[in-house]
């Protein structure tokens, strides 16, 4: 595999790559780093207040609209702890990892979202990546149960301080998925924040369709206050270790449906891959099928070297820009 996809793939805590990197040992709650502080810019990824890669732009087309935006997004990273550690919960003070999550999921997916609202992405003690294949499940799920009570801080902090009343968008990848569904049911379903919600990318992780107690499923481009959801594998691929089947929601990032049509690569707007100053338009088609998204193997400059049937990296920079248009469709159909 070509270098520049191995840095990209260990950044957005690509599966299969387990293997490559050590796992901690049993939980300990006097080891774990200290808690970070919100009121600290160093403690987010992204603010709109400060400069950061969720500011850059991968073509001269598009526009960086945080500045007049009325609509805030809250963007909740995937796992970009996978290296060596002997904790199970990545620390905010480690510099080499913020850089790798400021160099990976804030600059090639959060920025997808620059072009619809100011983008909010706060740093936590995620888990580590060995916490989704690990046989010590108590270990994995008290790393998981601290990596979410910072993204409910940090979301508190940020009602309390930023939000001022405006409209919510959440959009997130893979382990922050996992945290989102759980946002999401805290602060948004059936709650009076959830007249507040434009609409939740839930990417990479799995959601039932009957998840939520109010909250449902996107069934049209311009649809809010719904959920949008999809994982990603090559055409014809069945996964056989992870949920699949009909109870679960996946929308189709192509014409923003949850029926199982395949849509042509001709409706496809544009992926953004290891080079990010490209976008590539019309390389994706998308089908619904048995509870995941299939897409035929997109072709890019490198791409004979990516050769896994797993597309869970490239879940949201497949569609980069089509998920970036569709929010901007839903933030200005809020409120209409």
């Amino acid at each position: 595999m070509h270098p520049r996809f191995v840095i990209w793939s260990l950044a957005l805590g690509a599966t299969g790559l387990i293997s490559c990197v050590a796992r901690p040992q049993n939980f300990s709650p006097t080891s774990v780093p200290s808690a970070p502080d919100y009121s600290l810019q160093q403690n987010w990824a992204a603010l709109p207040n400060k400069f950061d890669k969720a500011d850059l732009l991968p073509g001269s087309e598009l526009t960086d609209r945080q500045a007049q935006s009325e609509v805030d997004v809250f963007f909740l990273h995937p796992t970009t702890y996978t290296r060596k550690g002997n904790v199970w919960n990545g620390s905010l003070s480690n510099e080499k990892l913020n850089q790798k999550t400021d160099d990976s999921t804030i600059k090639y997916q959060a920025s997808i979202f620059n072009g619809v609202g100011k983008v909010y992405a706060p740093r936590y003690r995620q888990a580590h990546l060995a916490s989704f294949y690990t046989d010590n499940k108590g270990a994995a799920k008290s790393a998981l149960e601290l990596a979410y009570r910072d993204l409910e801080a940090a979301f508190e902090y940020y009602l309390e301080h930023y939000n001022n009343g405006r409209p919510i968008l959440i959009a997130a990848h893979s382990q922050g998925a996992l945290h989102a569904k759980q946002l999401l049911k805290e602060f948004f379903d059936g709650k009076p924040l959830q007249q507040s919600l434009v609409a939740a990318y839930i990417v990479g992780w799995p959601v039932l369709k009957n998840e939520f107690d109010n909250l449902e499923a996107c069934q049209a481009p311009e649809q809010v206050g719904c959920i949008c959801s999809w994982r990603t594998f090559k055409y014809g691929y069945v996964p056989p270790k992870i949920m699949t089947g009909d109870s679960i929601l996946v929308t189709n990032p192509l014409n923003w449906k949850t029926e199982g049509t395949l849509v042509g690569k001709d409706q496809h707007k544009g992926a953004v891959v290891s080079n990010f100053s490209k976008i590539f338009p019309g390389i994706a088609d998308a089908k619904i099928e048995q509870g995941i998204l299939w897409t035929h193997k997109p072709k890019f400059p490198g791409s004979f070297m990516f050769n896994r049937k797993n597309y869970h990296i490239a879940d949201l920079n497949f569609f980069y820009v089509d998920v970036r248009e569709n929010a901007r469709l839903r933030a200005l159909s809020f409120g209409n």
